[in-house]
């Protein structure tokens, strides 16, 4: 399976998303999706698995849970927006992690791109694409990308969109 993973689109879906995940299996959005206009076309180009975050309303709150919790290719893998990073997890997270420990735990909320192997809850591996959309304090626009395959992550990619705001010239006039 490929995967191309993205958060926080605000309402605004890049078209160079459709280039850098032509090649994936799926697409996992996790949250602060903006509109329901984003997952329209998300869906309309691959299959799509999508949680709701702080910033979304009642029409995508009623169409994707808080959290997603599914197998893939052998690996537990949830997905929510607000869930802490390694080690400072919120306490619902927490909570759970003492339960069941997920392989691969993915947020959004913070716009900050980070992957890392959570040293304290082996064996999860901790994802955040960062932000794809236009709003928020990150300044550049980022997703990830990355294959999964018998219990086995690989070519995991950070993939740079551009950034955040655009400046509009007299010659784009």
């Amino acid at each position: 399976m490929k995967i191309g993973l993205i958060s926080d689109t605000h309402g605004w879906l890049d078209p160079k998303i459709f280039n850098y995940f032509e090649s994936c299996d799926e697409i996992w959005h996790a949250g602060d999706i903006g509109n329901i206009e984003v997952t329209q076309q998300l869906e309309a180009f691959k299959p799509l698995r999508a949680v709701y975050g702080n910033i979304d309303g009642r029409e995508i709150r009623s169409k994707y849970p808080e959290h997603q919790n599914f197998i893939c290719e052998g690996l537990h893998v949830w997905i929510t927006h607000i869930g802490g990073r390694p080690p400072t997890y919120t306490p619902d997270i927490l909570k759970t992690f003492k339960q069941k420990l997920p392989d691969i735990f993915i947020c959004g909320h913070s716009h900050i791109l980070q992957v890392m192997h959570d040293k304290k809850h082996p064996p999860v591996l901790y994802l955040n694409p960062g932000a794809a959309g236009r709003y928020g304090f990150h300044q550049v626009r980022t997703v990830l990308r990355f294959n999964i395959q018998q219990t086995k992550i690989s070519n995991m990619q950070a993939i740079e969109l551009g950034p955040r705001s655009y400046r509009i010239t007299d010659s784009q006039l």
